[in-house]
């Protein structure tokens, strides 16, 4: 067999990593808030609709639990329960959590002087700190809600927070989702800045109207299929700040660690984290990196079909990177039957990597499923030209002009060769016995 199938059969299958979901999170929490008739606080128009429009949002990007709270239920008392024990106690390590708020805010100082920024209850007033949301509450609840990604969407001005040094949200070249997802990401975007009026048209926040239209698939910066919080930040922000004429200025920072939330999933095999490749040499780096995820993938005995598109994509980077044609020939001749395109693959392959035996040897294999034996002699010849000690291709050979070609004389030389390169089938001694052939000398 080829080279190819012997790597990819001696791993062991794995089932799955324990810990580690099969999709990129367990399990998906939405906890939305909207408060319009506040108690004694200014009533708002708005934040009940633009929170129930965030929710439905939620639940056709699949979230498994979408928790709405509205008005009165959005007491001080019952938000505390549900940051503080409802979902610290049900969120895994594995899942992620989107946290929208529309309503009041308000900024106070702590003890040192700093600015601390606070959400209002539906029962508190605008200036009374004390019966408030802070942020600093908010990031006590990632903290102990323990799950990889948060990610606060709070629909309204407000400012104080520490935040972790600005850096790159993804790292370049990191090429596969559940990587990326393993990093911790807690994230918080407003709507604005500290005391910037919220724009409202068509009876809805501009802010919200960014955010829905972004998630839709707007925001899909390089249009590969996945939305990130940072890729909604930067749609959003350019979105409000163009609608309302640079009067509103949303805020997008990472309160901590140097991950990414995930909001829309798309293939897997057209995720890349950080910019896409541009110049010769990373973009035959890039082909390389997904020819190895896809070789990783069968190895793995995971996704035939991902394996596949990982191909596409590395030959969609690098047009003449021959090693993917070889294994997307063997994929279709051997676990995507398709004897058509195996061909044009292996015949790509030859073109682009001729110095590549296993190249000479699909394009031989699939010739001779095809019943062109003359043209598959002439390709496996090419193999053993270009490696004189590839036993399998001998071994195929030998079967060649056995089975196929009827010469016995070109069998038994192509069979006395395997044994001679470390072949040790004993199919192969066997039909040197019956024509009367010796096998080669053991070597010393």
């Amino acid at each position: 067999m080829l080279a190819i199938a012997l790597a990819l059969t001696t791993v062991p299958t794995v089932d799955g990593q324990i810990g580690r979901p099969e999709g990129l999170y367990y399990k998906s929490w939405g906890v939305v808030i909207g408060i319009d008739d506040y108690q004694v606080a200014p009533k708002l128009s708005g934040a009940v609709a633009d929170g129930k429009a965030v929710a439905q949002a939620l639940q056709q990007l699949g979230f498994d639990e979408v928790v709405e709270v509205y008005d009165k239920d959005a007491r001080f008392r019952n938000l505390k329960s549900i940051l503080d024990n409802d979902l610290p106690r049900k969120v895994g390590r594995q899942d992620r959590v989107v946290l929208f708020f529309a309503g009041h805010a308000g900024v106070t100082r702590d003890m040192h002087g700093k600015e601390l920024g606070y959400l209002v209850p539906w029962d508190a007033q605008v200036a009374n700190a004390s019966k408030a949301i802070t942020l600093d509450d908010l990031k006590g609840f990632s903290r102990r809600v323990m799950s990889k990604h948060v990610l606060f969407l709070l629909d309204t001005g407000v400012s104080g927070w520490e935040v972790t040094p600005p850096q790159q949200l993804s790292l370049e070249g990191r090429l596969s989702p559940e990587d990326e997802t393993d990093k911790r990401a807690v994230q918080v975007f407003t709507a604005a800045n500290k005391g910037e009026a919220l724009a409202r048209k068509e009876g809805q926040g501009v802010f919200v109207q960014a955010l829905l239209t972004g998630l839709k698939g707007a925001a899909d910066e390089n249009k590969n299929g996945w939305v990130m919080a940072s890729e909604l930040g930067a749609y959003v922000k350019q979105q409000v700040e163009a609608m309302t004429g640079g009067a509103q200025h949303p805020q997008f920072a990472r309160l901590d660690g140097d991950g990414d939330t995930v909001l829309v999933e798309g293939k897997k095999s057209a995720y890349r984290a950080g910019p896409e490749p541009k110049t010769e040499a990373e973009r035959t780096a890039a082909a390389k990196e997904e020819y190895e995820r896809a070789f990783s993938i069968l190895q793995q005995q995971k996704s035939v079909q991902e394996a596949l598109e990982r191909l596409n994509k590395a030959i969609e980077y690098s047009p003449k990177y021959g090693d993917a044609y070889v294994l997307k020939s063997y994929v279709y001749l051997e676990m995507l039957p398709d004897l058509n395109e195996a061909l044009v693959a292996a015949e790509l392959a030859v073109k682009h990597a001729p110095t590549n035996p296993d190249s000479h040897y699909t394009l031989g294999l699939v010739l001779q499923k095809k019943g062109r034996f003359p043209e598959a002699e002439r390709a496996l010849l090419q193999a053993v030209a270009v490696n004189p000690t590839y036993s399998d291709v001998y071994l195929t050979l030998g079967d060649l002009y056995a089975e196929d070609l009827k010469d016995q004389k070109k069998s038994v030389e192509a069979y006395q060769r395997y044994l001679e390169t470390g072949g040790t089938e004993n199919r192969v001694r066997d039909y040197l016995q019956k024509a009367g052939a010796a096998p080669p000398a053991p070597k010393q």
